[in-house]
């Protein structure tokens, strides 16, 4: 977690409940305005994802999802 985002925690943690509701309501309705699909990834995703990539990983069009035994370990 970034430290803006533990900063945020922290303030909000400090209100009474009912702004609490009222900051996550908000905050939810500005990450829905920035991605309304769940869609985009931070910079900190993108280097997850290409650590991902750069290791092995394989894509799920890649699998034989009907022979799924062939890919365990011996």
């Amino acid at each position: 977690m970034s430290s803006a985002a533990m900063n945020i925690a922290k303030m909000i943690d400090m209100l009474p409940e009912s702004e609490q509701l009222f900051a996550e309501e908000f905050v939810k309705r500005l990450v829905l305005a920035w991605d309304p699909d769940f869609t985009k990834v931070t910079p900190e995703e993108v280097e997850k994802i290409k650590e991902a990539e750069a290791s092995g990983f394989i894509s799920e069009d890649e699998i034989d999802w009907n022979d799924l035994e062939k890919y365990a370990e011996s």
